[in-house]
């Protein structure tokens, strides 16, 4: 019998990935609608909507992987919930700021690089993907910022190959994701077209049918686009945007739900389910 692969949305970023033996937890933020979030700089921003669950609420996951170390990805709440002893997999630069909060068991990966873990004769492999959060120069003033390429394998057989965007703006580079790492069974795709400034920071609808023309995954789950005051492009800007383009396997979740990630019948649940 083929072990479950299913994705739990949480809010914002954060799910809950269970992938046959292994259990991860993907950008934790679990502060209520209502909170204050700090985003650097002095800027701040609200939270909205409240996360379907609490950390004391999922079963204890093996890692947390975070994409980048921003208020809103990994949030007071989280940082007060989270053992110390936690694994977490995240970029070189928020590495080393988690391990002076003494999360000492946080690892960065460089892009490209990747690590695996091995349980009852399954492989799960995370592979650091490009990203980039701002336009031009102001990239370098946010933290930095990676995609994850998730590949789970059950006796030597692929199941699934899994990419999450993190909050990376479009560009024409990511191509690369797709021509090093084969095609891309479903995709997390961070949307929301935050904005600050008038600055553009994560993809808005325009960009986010942007890179999903471009990977082609045959799912793609939107997350992270309407928790927060600076999300500026909500959820129906990206649908209608698929659907002027004829992309398919476009699946919305709502918070709590729990969808499936591996393929039905020869072809992943909701493959058309955007028109």
């Amino acid at each position: 019998m083929t072990p479950e692969a299913t994705a739990t949305f949480v809010g914002n970023a954060t799910t809950l990935l269970r992938l046959g033996a292994f259990t991860m937890l993907t950008d934790p933020a679990f502060s209520p609608a209502g909170s204050r979030t700090y985003l650097g700089y002095g800027a701040w921003t609200r939270r909205l909507r409240n996360p379907a669950l609490g950390y004391e609420e999922l079963p204890v996951p093996d890692f947390v992987l975070l994409s980048h170390l921003h208020g809103d990805h990994f949030d007071r709440t989280a940082r007060r919930a989270i053992p110390r002893d936690m694994q977490i997999v995240t970029t070189v630069q928020a590495e080393k700021r988690l391990r002076r909060k003494h999360f000492e068991a946080a690892r960065g990966l460089p892009t490209w690089d990747a690590r695996e873990w091995r349980r009852n004769g399954e492989l799960l492999r995370i592979t650091a993907l490009p990203g980039r959060h701002g336009p031009g120069f102001v990239d370098h003033l946010l933290p930095d910022v990676m995609g994850s390429l998730i590949e789970w394998e059950v006796d030597g057989e692929r199941l699934l190959r899994l990419y999450i965007t993190g909050d990376t703006l479009y560009r024409p580079y990511l191509s690369e994701i797709r021509d090093r790492c084969g095609e891309i069974d479903a995709m997390l795709v961070h949307l929301g077209g935050t904005r600050l400034l008038g600055l553009l920071l994560t993809m808005d609808g325009r960009q986010g049918a942007d890179l999903t023309g471009l990977i082609r995954p045959a799912l793609t789950l939107p997350i992270h686009y309407d928790d927060y005051k600076v999300m500026k492009s909500p959820l129906s800007d990206y649908l209608d945007e698929c659907r002027k383009r004829s992309i398919t396997g476009v699946q919305p979740m709502g918070r709590g739900e729990t969808v499936s990630l591996l393929p039905v019948g020869g072809r992943l649940p909701g493959a058309a389910s955007n028109g």
